[in-house]
């Protein structure tokens, strides 16, 4: 078996606010996408290549928060998603999935992870 290394080729994240400010409309999985639409862009990747997209997020309702982010790039509506709720760490632990899938053989390419929105936490 031939060891497989994971990298990080792209580095994004969105402006940081006060809750209750500027972003407090703005839902977490539309942070997360234009998130992820930047992330593409600059490691000029092509969406069909991306295995999945796997964010942490710990207070959100409405459902797979890093699905629903995958959905609103309009890229692929082929891109799944997990998403962690794992309070603290949720995407540092999102990060550690996709090297771990990398270095298994599951697929190349992940998009991993965090997104919030605490002013819109139920």
């Amino acid at each position: 078996m031939t060891e497989r290394d994971a990298v990080i080729v792209s580095a994004v994240r969105t402006a940081i606010g006060r809750q209750g400010g500027a972003l407090a409309s703005v839902p977490a999985h539309v942070l997360g996408a234009e998130v992820i639409k930047e992330c593409v862009k600059r490691a000029k990747v092509e969406p069909e290549q991306i295995e999945d997209v796997i964010f942490g997020n710990v207070l959100s309702g409405g459902g797979n928060v890093a699905r629903l982010s995958a959905l609103q790039t309009g890229l692929t509506i082929n891109l799944p998603g997990l998403t962690i709720d794992r309070q603290c760490g949720s995407g540092l632990n999102a990060v550690h999935l996709a090297a771990q899938a990398i270095r298994a053989g599951d697929g190349d390419v992940y998009v991993a992870g965090g997104t919030e929105s605490m002013s819109r936490a139920p």
